[in-house]
């Protein structure tokens, strides 16, 4: 579950600053068929910390748990191509995705899945990290959003709810390695003066 401790609740359940991050660097254009959706994470280590896992198109299997294996070919840059393997208890096997944005500076990377065994036709999505302070340290806030087909048979609830659910559990392993790297690094508080 996306945790939302000390944030103001609006009516989408984000609060002001969430809004605003995800209305500058969250665009998607659903169409009729499609559903989109963006989940929000608070994370107890700096974002230069969580940007090194996010950032490494060629090695998104040290945070997310579905993935047994991913291959990407050449000096990763905007167009590259990764090959995914996806852990059995899916309705997948493999992914191929490519790189659509990387944005070094802002913290934010975009993929789109062109190829694979699985029903998520037309998926794209957005990762942006933000710095925040959280119980008197550096944190980061993690937005991630989406939007695909919604397959034949299914409604875009179920969908959501499905790709919600991926989301939240890739999130969640992020926040872990994240914060065991952390204390390993063992940042200092910053003192309120």
């Amino acid at each position: 579950m996306s945790s939302r401790s000390n944030v103001t609740a609006m009516g989408n359940g984000f609060g002001s600053m969430e809004s605003e991050y995800i209305r500058r660097h969250h665009k998607h254009d659903p169409a009729d068929n499609q559903c989109s959706s963006a989940l929000v994470k608070h994370i107890k280590a700096p974002v230069h910390l969580v940007w090194s896992l996010v950032r490494r198109f060629d090695q998104p299997q040290k945070y997310k748990p579905f993935i047994s294996r991913c291959v990407a070919q050449g000096n990763i840059q905007i167009g590259s191509l990764r090959e995914i393997d996806v852990k059995s208890g899916l309705p997948a096997t493999t992914s191929t995705e490519r790189l659509e944005f990387l944005d070094e500076d802002e913290h934010i990377l975009s993929i789109r899945i062109v190829g694979g065994d699985h029903r998520l036709k037309n998926y794209s999505s957005i990762i942006s990290l933000h710095p925040e302070i959280i119980d008197g340290r550096p944190g980061t806030l993690v937005i991630e959003s989406f939007v695909v087909d919604v397959p034949e048979g299914n409604t875009k609830d179920e969908t959501c709810y499905f790709v919600e659910a991926l989301i939240k559990c890739n999130l969640k392993s992020l926040a872990d390695v994240s914060e065991r790297l952390a204390v390993q690094d063992q940042t200092e508080p910053i003192r309120c003066i």
